[in-house]
């Protein structure tokens, strides 16, 4: 198992924790890790039924072995267990710690699900981030990502079927088995119409379109999409003052493996390799910031005169503005985004990234191997 860095986190916490992230990024062995005392996984069909045919089983667990940790895994399956989880807190003397864990948010929400309040900490959970492989993720992680299962897996051809599989699998239980949409045809088109637009501007419209559905369900699924966790939708800087921004956001996948999976290439070709190098980007940024337990907050930048900047990422109230190159070495830099953003914020730091090794500035802009800037932004 390949240490995350959020383990301490977890056990160090001084109240129950609630874990989300999309299936298979490792929350289940990483809080297995910690060795709970009680394990329940709703996933398995015999204890969901247990559980949802019996409102007093987990407190019945409880009493019977007296746990000083429980790990629920997939706590949305069954949202008003979250109601048996506070009365525990509460009233039983000396309560258990309890680890949860949860792939969709959106059941959580959309149920009015008792979220404790006050009683527990929250934390996400993503891909294998840079920080935690030594930032020195090899450029296969375009075309496969960095899922803990395939990244651990030496066989190109088994990561291949791995990221295909999982595909399918999110089709079905993700989507299916939640009941989230009825139309799995039609929501299977529009996935694939995502995957093909990945990193470009949200245009829903489009979306629909090419899924052969209307715009009100193109609407619906990607909420479906941003609440269980496969979509980062990175919305325009707001901060201005003298020019009127493009009011659009763009949208990636949490994981390259799974983007190229649904356009069933896995080969960082030239015309696939600016889309796959910024999705890459993005996911990395977002993991990282889950593993470190850092906030964040991820925009776009791009005027009606047409001045764009890939990312604008706050962080430790600093202003990064970053420039996504897919080459390996980068002799000149266009100053002109960086100048028009800078009549809307002053203060900031410009960066161009790129896939190389080689770290130098350009003109006042530094210039830095991708995974460097985000050590560098303490990511």
């Amino acid at each position: 198992m390949i240490p995350r860095k959020l383990q301490q986190n977890l056990k160090g916490a001084k109240k129950s924790v609630l874990l989300l992230g999309p299936r298979q990024t490792g929350k289940s062995t990483l809080i297995k890790s910690l060795k709970p005392e009680l394990s329940i996984n709703l996933i398995h069909e015999p204890t969901y039924l247990a559980f949802a045919s019996n409102p007093s089983e987990l407190e019945q667990r409880i009493q019977a072995g007296s746990p000083k940790t429980v790990l629920i895994d997939e706590i949305q399956r069954l949202p008003s267990l979250l109601n048996t989880v506070q009365f525990a807190i509460d009233e039983i003397p000396n309560p258990p710690k309890f680890f949860l864990t949860g792939s969709s948010a959106r059941k959580l929400k959309r149920g009015n699900a008792n979220l404790l309040p006050g009683r527990i900490y929250s934390y996400r959970l993503g891909p294998l981030a840079a920080c935690e492989l030594s930032y020195e993720i090899s450029e296969s992680s375009l075309g496969f990502g960095t899922l803990p299962g395939v990244h651990t897996e030496d066989s190109e051809p088994d990561k291949e079927k791995l990221l295909s599989t999982y595909a399918g699998v999110y089709l079905k239980e993700e989507i299916q088995a939640e009941a989230l949409t009825k139309n799995i045809e039609g929501f299977a088109r529009f996935l694939h119409a995502v995957a093909r637009e990945c990193t470009r501007y949200l245009d829903l419209t489009k979306l629909a379109s090419q899924a052969q559905v209307d715009r009100h369900s193109a609407s619906r699924w990607i909420e479906i999409l941003e609440d269980t966790l496969i979509l980062h939708r990175v919305d325009a800087f707001t901060k201005s003052s003298r020019k009127r921004l493009v009011k659009h956001p763009r949208f990636f996948l949490f994981d390259n493996g799974l983007l190229n999976a649904l356009l069933g290439n896995f080969v960082p070709s030239s015309d696939r390799m600016g889309m796959l190098f910024e999705n890459l980007f993005l996911s990395q940024l977002m993991a990282s910031s889950f593993a470190m337990d850092v906030e964040i907050r991820v925009s776009n930048y791009r005027t009606e005169h047409g001045a764009e900047i890939d990312f604008i990422v706050e962080i430790n109230q600093e202003v990064w503005a970053i420039e996504c190159k897919s080459t390996h070495q980068v002799a000149k830099v266009n100053q002109k985004p960086f100048a028009s953003f800078r009549e809307v914020c002053p203060q900031f730091l410009p960066v161009v990234v790129h896939m190389g090794k080689v770290s130098k500035q350009i003109d006042g802009v530094d210039v830095l191997p991708w995974q460097e800037c985000l050590k560098n932004m303490g990511l």
